[in-house]
């Protein structure tokens, strides 16, 4: 994973210079969101690695399902197809996505969760974490039974551990 990450950063890195320049942050972010679901399409993804399609075939299909006709969007697409980076989409929407809150100055937060929560709760959760860290945040949660209770939150090297197993980790050590 590293890799498609390092390969992929590049072309993040190019796209939001260019969607900073244009001021098109969000509109750009839209397109890679749409364009890293497609990517990520089995059908789809078949096709980026069929030996019988062109590159320019593979990026026509790709310039048709994105629905945009800006000639920025398909010179991008048609530069992944030569250089067969299609499949890196959903990094590169990533990636783009962390640059795009750093740039707006909103970080992204981690929730691990005993169970599940609704949305109501995360909302609550990230306005106390907004508070405590000083910043924008947003959420992505996950469940992780082993956490027996309370929520682990990272956000960016910092970690704040409210879980019922770190808890008993910190009686173990004192002990």
């Amino acid at each position: 994973m590293a890799e498609s990450v390092t390969v992929a950063r590049p072309y993040a890195e190019a796209v939001f210079r260019t969607a900073r320049e244009t001021g098109a942050l969000g509109v750009w972010s839209e397109r890679l969101a749409r364009l890293a679901m497609v990517a990520q399409d089995r059908e789809v993804a078949s096709l980026i690695g069929n030996p019988r399609l062109s590159a320019e075939q593979v990026a026509q299909l790709f310039i048709s399902l994105a629905d945009d006709n800006d000639a920025t969007l398909s010179n991008f697409i048609r530069v992944l197809a030569e250089n067969r980076r299609l499949t890196l989409l959903p990094d590169i929407s990533r990636l783009f996505e962390l640059a795009k809150g750093q740039e707006e100055g909103v970080k992204e937060a981690v929730v691990h969760s005993a169970f599940p929560i609704d949305a109501g709760q995360v909302s609550a959760l990230v306005q106390q974490l907004e508070a405590h860290f000083g910043t924008r945040l947003t959420a992505t949660v996950s469940v992780d039974p082993s956490l027996i209770g309370g929520v682990r939150v990272a956000v960016g090297d910092q970690v704040l551990d409210a879980s019922v197993r770190g808890k008993l980790d910190a009686m173990a050590t004192a002990l």
